[in-house]
């Protein structure tokens, strides 16, 4: 919040977390509010963008900006900062439905403001291999469209829901665990995709 309407830069934000050669920028309740404040601001869509551009590239080979669910200022900004978009995709009904709406969200940013923006792919998240309807919608997420649906499927657990509670990453927390596994596995395909 405080980058965004130029309290401050993102260098004096970043924090160290436990993992070494791993920081984080961590949002406050605040963030929520930054949003009406961004409305009047010149140039609003790329301050995100603006923010991270220079030191912080030569410092990091990758950024990973977690967007709210919605399609407001906020995840405007995070798509105008990326180079490529990971489109967590919940095997449900209505996630798949708004899928189609984002797409053209994010082709409409590619064109207007943002020419480097690629969808890396599509991750299927809050997979539960026991329901017909986490199946079916496994199968249509994968031919929906021309997008690449990355192997790694993000199953639903309980350890990815105790990571958060204690502040630690699920490869930290609970390492050994197919949830952790999946992330490491999911790193390496970004990775590969260039």
């Amino acid at each position: 919040a405080d980058v965004l309407v130029g309290r401050a830069t993102l260098k004096e934000v970043i924090l160290p977390t436990e993992t070494p050669g791993i920081d984080v920028v961590p949002a406050h309740i605040d963030l929520a509010a930054t949003e009406g404040e961004l409305f009047t601001m010149l140039g609003r869509e790329g301050i995100l963008r603006d923010a991270m551009e220079g030191q912080l590239k030569q410092r990091y080979d990758y950024a990973v900006i977690d967007c709210p669910p919605n399609l407001g200022l906020l995840t405007v900004n995070g798509l105008v900062a990326a180079d490529g978009v990971i489109i967590p995709v919940q095997t449900q009904f209505y996630a798949m439905k708004g899928l189609t709406n984002l797409v053209k969200v994010i082709n409409t940013i590619r064109l207007k403001l943002n020419r480097k923006l690629r969808i890396l792919g599509l991750l299927p998240t809050f997979y539960d291999s026991r329901t017909n309807l986490a199946r079916d919608m496994l199968d249509e997420l994968r031919v929906v469209g021309d997008h690449h649906v990355f192997t790694t499927i993000i199953r639903n657990t309980v350890k990815l829901g105790e990571a958060p509670l204690v502040g630690r990453p699920i490869t930290s927390y609970a390492g050994n665990t197919d949830a952790a596994r999946a992330y490491r596995e999911l790193a390496r395909e970004v990775i590969e995709l260039g």
